[in-house]
């Protein structure tokens, strides 16, 4: 366990040195100037000197990269250009509502997916089967920057029962995680019924039906958790998706999360905070991949993470 926690640490380290690399040539050599976007199209040659030099713009490249390296290794992210303060604090005070609305869209995703994959696998064939997946093809297939105005208009100006946006009202995080969660239980269910179905016709079923258990325990315990792996690397997958920011989501929802501080800077030309942003996505990427292998280990007893 340790040696594998050593090798994730490294990973997570490597990669984030690389993606940060990335993101900062990328950023520096996309077109459009920051100091032109916070002074406006009015501001005097001078006055955009001044600024370029107050925010170390005006250096060579190399220089900026290597403020940058040295800062990320001993915890500093930078400070906005556009706000003026702690790049950390600004990911500080937008992350807890990423956070909350991933675990919100997770669960609603869980609820509606298992009971439906199981459903699905024992009716396989059926009416109720081609039912479950019809509903759960129609998921798949609604996109998010669609599905969100529609529950909008429905639930929030027509029926007026949510808030439209924000996050400042008690269930203000039902419509977005709603429209995370939908996609996600619809893949889930998917993958689950598959995966069940598969599971069925294993030896190890076949011998606990004949011992005669009931099929409660044959599916609940024996056949359940055996199917769990491949639904666990879904999960995994689209948790860092969740965790890294529903941008289109949090935009349509105006939630305040990573997603929509990463769009503003984006177009405000804030250098440091999308290049933090970018970074903490990639770090939720593999930390969350690594924690999805240690329960694959939990799941599956012949899994070792030492090797």
């Amino acid at each position: 366990m340790i040696q594998y926690l050593l090798r994730l640490l490294v990973s997570i380290l490597f990669i984030s040195w690389i993606v940060g690399s990335l993101v900062f040539l990328l950023i520096h050599l996309a077109p459009g100037d920051p100091v032109a976007v916070m002074l406006g199209d009015w501001a005097s040659p001078a006055d955009e000197e001044v600024l370029r030099q107050k925010l170390g713009l005006d250096l060579p490249l190399w220089q900026q990269y290597w403020q940058y390296i040295s800062g990320i290794v001993q915890g500093d992210l930078g400070e906005s250009l556009f706000y003026q303060q702690p790049v950390a604090m600004l990911i500080a005070e937008r992350f807890p509502y990423t956070l909350q609305l991933a675990v919100m869209a997770l669960f609603i995703a869980i609820l509606i997916a298992f009971p439906l994959g199981i459903w699905s696998s024992l009716k396989a064939g059926k009416l109720p089967d081609h039912f479950a997946m019809s509903v759960s093809l129609i998921g798949v297939s609604i996109p998010n920057f669609w599905l969100g105005p529609m529950l909008i208009l429905l639930f929030s100006i027509t029926l007026g029962l949510l808030p439209v946006s924000g996050a400042e009202q008690p269930f203000s995080w039902v419509l977005p995680s709603l429209t995370l969660g939908t996609a996600l239980a619809a893949i889930l269910a998917r993958m689950l019924r598959a995966s069940l179905l598969e599971i069925y016709h294993e030896d190890f079923i076949k011998t606990a039906k004949a011992k005669g258990l009931n099929n409660r325990l044959v599916y609940g315990k024996h056949a359940l958790r055996n199917a769990l792996l491949p639904v666990v690397t879904i999960l995994g997958l689209q948790l860092g998706t969740l965790l890294g920011g529903a941008v289109i989501t949090e935009v349509v929802f105006d939630w305040p999360g990573i997603g929509q501080l990463l769009v503003e800077s984006i177009q405000r030309r804030d250098y440091p905070v999308v290049q933090a942003c970018i970074l903490i996505i990639s770090i939720a990427y593999i930390t969350i991949n690594g924690l999805t292998e240690m329960v694959y280990a939990w799941l599956d007893p012949r899994i070792r993470l030492a090797k």
